[in-house]
């Protein structure tokens, strides 16, 4: 009998949520043929059968936590199945050999021992996952006795719980009124929506961050018209070069790296009571999904080209779109660009992505008027710019600054590319 087990995922991850079964109990599956989809705290993966045979039993239901190493599921490596009555069967018998080497204290004693061993026998004609039949046994409850809603009339770990739980509650709901649900309102209709793993992860670092960091946010503005210029000067010839349209988050990026190198600090992190200056530029750049803000990384983006940037965010906001985003893709980022413009934010202050202690927001280019000198004025298009900091490393002068030169170099694109 082979076992399916929850596999290594990451030194920080050690447990994760049943997503969803990509396969059924009876099925054929072949050695690293995907089984389960597993959703942790950071991404979606797939696990893997690492023997060939057909599926006997699940363990485990979607929307279960399970941990590394655990075993989710159980296989007939024979490829014959039948493997859940082989299961059962192994059970009872290993129960029956413990029953027959107690001592026998009396003929009364061994008399009573004959009805479970009848009991066990009506089992057989009911269909119980391991876990089940153990609840049961442990808390005498007969599997004839058990409802369950399993298609297949699958008595499951759930029925039992339910099973035993129902005559409680219906002693309680008397003497206890108060803590019956009260009917809701039909002219206002709510739904209760479970938090998906991710969701509550992402929900507790931001609250974390916000407790442990000394975060605070200072703004600028730039006049995007020099980048909007250049980029339209250059999009076509850039797009058949490059097989890549040339965005706004290349500029960014590069500035924010040419800015790092200026000002240290905002390209570090706290450990204990030490600084950690990082001599690389891994960039995350916050992706939106259905499931919440992830922020995959950019590497060595001081090495790449503005074609290299453009196409990793694009491989990288597709992978997470489609939940193919690996481990790796989101580990280890010194700082994080996140654009609320193109969801039409004016203006935001960002919540840093910890242990990073700075963050820069992008947001909605717009025209506003602008004053060109003390007779004269233009509408340009506009974008305010917002970088979250920890104060406990970063103080004001330099996050004002680190600001500043952002603006400066997209202000003057060509310097930017000198400087790339």
């Amino acid at each position: 009998m082979g076992e399916i087990k929850v596999p290594e995922l990451a030194e920080s991850i050690t447990e994760g949520t049943i997503s969803e079964w990509l396969k059924k109990v009876g099925d054929k599956i072949e050695r690293g043929e995907y089984i389960a989809e597993l959703e942790t705290d950071k991404v979606n993966v797939e696990i893997t059968a690492e023997e060939s045979g057909v599926i006997t039993e699940f363990l485990k239901e979607p929307g279960d936590t399970v941990h590394v190493g655990e075993v989710i599921a159980r296989l007939d490596e024979s490829g014959e199945g039948g493997g859940e009555s082989t299961s059962s069967s192994a059970s009872e018998a290993k129960e029956e050999a413990s029953q027959a080497e107690a001592p026998k204290e009396s003929t009364t004693a061994v008399a009573t021992k004959e009805v479970p061993k009848e009991e066990a026998k009506s089992t057989n004609r009911t269909i119980a996952s391991p876990a089940a039949r153990k609840l049961a046994r442990e808390r005498g409850i007969k599997l004839d006795d058990v409802k369950t809603t399993d298609p297949m009339g699958r008595v499951r770990k759930h029925d039992i719980e339910s099973h035993e739980n129902k005559p409680a509650a219906k002693q309680q709901s008397a003497p206890q009124p108060q803590k019956q649900v009260q009917p809701q309102d039909p002219q206002k209709p709510e739904e209760r929506i479970k938090m998906t793993r991710r969701r509550q992860t992402i929900a507790n670092r931001l609250v974390e961050v916000q407790q442990t960091a000394a975060m605070l946010t200072t703004f600028n503005e730039i006049d995007m018209t020099a980048v909007m210029a250049l980029r339209k000067r250059r999009k076509d010839n850039f797009f058949e070069q490059h097989d890549v349209r040339l965005g706004f988050m290349s500029f960014f990026t590069k500035a924010v790296v040419a800015a790092l190198r200026k000002f240290p600090l905002l390209n570090a992190e706290i450990q204990g009571n030490e600084l950690v200056l990082k001599k690389y530029y891994d960039i995350g750049v916050a992706v939106s999904t259905d499931d919440g803000l992830v922020v995959p990384v950019v590497r060595d983006a001081d090495r790449k080209t503005f074609s290299d940037i453009e196409g990793d965010i694009l491989d990288k906001a597709k992978k997470a779109r489609d939940n193919k985003l690996t481990l790796k893709d989101l580990q280890g980022g010194t700082f994080t660009i996140t654009n609320g413009g193109v969801f039409g934010s004016l203006l935001s202050t960002p919540i840093l992505n910890g242990p990073q202690v700075g963050i820069l927001g992008m947001h909605k280019i717009q025209l506003r008027p602008v004053a060109i000198d003390e007779e004269r004025s233009e509408n340009r298009p506009m974008m305010y710019i917002a970088l979250s900091y920890d104060h406990r490393i970063v103080d004001g002068k330099e996050a004002v600054s680190f600001l500043a030169t952002i603006k400066d170099l997209l202000e003057d694109p060509e310097t930017l590319l000198l400087e790339g």
